[in-house]
């Protein structure tokens, strides 16, 4: 029975599904490759919140957006709630 996720787990797993949005739009344009290269990136937020339960360790004393890359997300607005969602829930102390 698979085991169920954390709250940070899902909201980690949500922004990375806003993150494909982006790219499946852009798929064929150049700027694909940049989301793509985001994407990978973003798979590591999901992995922290796995093994140890804060993406802390991951993006530091920084904030999702510049651990994404500033510049990329000021680009593609639409990954922004997603990125507040997990900033959010991060801030919340564990159980």
């Amino acid at each position: 029975m698979p085991r169920d996720r954390t709250p940070l787990e899902k909201a980690a797993g949500k922004l990375i599904s806003a993150i494909q949005r982006e790219w499946t739009a852009e798929l064929g344009d150049p700027q694909a490759d940049a989301s793509e290269a985001v994407i990978h990136v973003s798979h590591s937020l999901l992995q922290a919140a796995s093994a140890c339960g804060s993406i802390s360790s991951v993006i530091g004393e920084g904030s999702v957006s510049r651990f994404l890359g500033q510049a990329w997300v000021d680009v593609h607005a639409n990954v922004l709630p997603s990125i507040h969602a997990l900033e959010s829930v991060a801030a919340q102390p564990s159980e």
